[in-house]
């Protein structure tokens, strides 16, 4: 979806960091998290650990850095470079710990004396899933529920668009046509949870924002076989609704790099419906105020049963 104007960003995350529940850390999209925020956040978390009860999910929580391999093999280095973070760490000895305070003390650039780890930071909560599942997978596929923080290197000073957040994602892999009709179930169970919360969602046909000009091939592909839908809610204003979840089907995308199969011998497809859970929280504070205790009854049963 198209932004919003940056000082209409910038107005709510000053409301945000006025009431406390956003503290500014000196970077865009980093930011410390009040406990009525965080409690928010959990109850989001929660409503949708309650809505995947019922699919028979086998539940996986990952830490947020993944081997540096599977970066390379989901091909995010190609679509998504722009938006990586690596992670660097000291390998060297005493000598090279002196030039590295050296450099600290005289203000020069300290990082060049750091190696690339084997960790990635985790853009996408799903990815460490993949390369735990190559094999066969059972009949009638898996269903995974995965939680965790991301890193996406995109700076700015709107509030929904950090570069360290929450996603919540019910993930399936299996034949081709079950993970189009999971994608298609849960777009629509998304709709009904995000809108018993009293916010005014709806879906569009959307892509994801692919890398150079080999990028707007994918991007125009992928609304073209309406691959990803968005559900987006009014935050900064109705003429610039935000996405605070997604639904995608990913082919065979994960099956074919991870070696994962069906029990047919076909490359296993995938597909997966994300909660934004951070975009979720900003979504609830924008429409309902900043005081949870005086939110609609409906929404605080959903939340905190």
């Amino acid at each position: 979806m198209e932004p919003a104007p940056e000082p209409d960003r910038k107005l709510f995350r000053d409301e945000l960091v006025a009431a406390g529940l956003l503290v500014l850390t000196g970077t865009d999209g980093i930011y410390g998290r009040s406990a009525v925020y965080e409690d928010i956040a959990a109850a989001v978390d929660g409503l949708a650990v309650h809505t995947a009860a019922s699919e028979g999910t086998v539940s996986y929580r990952f830490p947020p850095v993944m081997p540096r391999a599977v970066l390379e093999e989901t091909g995010y280095l190609s679509s998504f470079p722009d938006m990586i973070g690596a992670v660097s760490t000291f390998k060297g000895d005493n000598r090279d710990h002196m030039k590295l305070l050296d450099l600290v003390e005289s203000g020069g650039e300290w990082t060049t004396m750091l190696e690339p780890a084997t960790v990635t930071l985790c853009p996408a909560v799903c990815h460490p899933l993949y390369p735990t599942l190559a094999g066969t997978m059972p009949d009638g596929g898996g269903r995974f529920d995965v939680y965790g923080w991301c890193f996406r290197h995109e700076p700015s000073v709107d509030p929904a668009r950090m570069q360290a957040f929450r996603q919540h994602d019910l993930v399936y892999v299996g034949d081709a046509a079950s993970a189009r009709e999971f994608r298609n179930r849960w777009l629509q169970l998304g709709l009904e949870v995000l809108g018993s919360l009293g916010l005014a969602v709806e879906p569009v046909v959307a892509n994801d924002p692919f890398f150079g000009r080999a990028g707007r091939i994918l991007a125009n592909n992928q609304v073209e076989e309406t691959l990803k839908y968005e559900i987006v809610c009014p935050i900064h204003s109705p003429e610039y609704p935000t996405a605070i979840a997604s639904a995608n089907c990913h082919l065979d995308h994960f099956g074919q790099p991870f070696g994962i199969e069906t029990v047919s011998g076909e490359v296993a497809h995938s597909c997966c419906f994300g909660f934004g859970v951070d975009r979720i929280t900003l979504a609830l504070l924008r429409t309902h105020g900043f005081a949870p205790a005086n939110w609609p009854a409906a929404t605080r049963q959903c939340l905190w049963p």
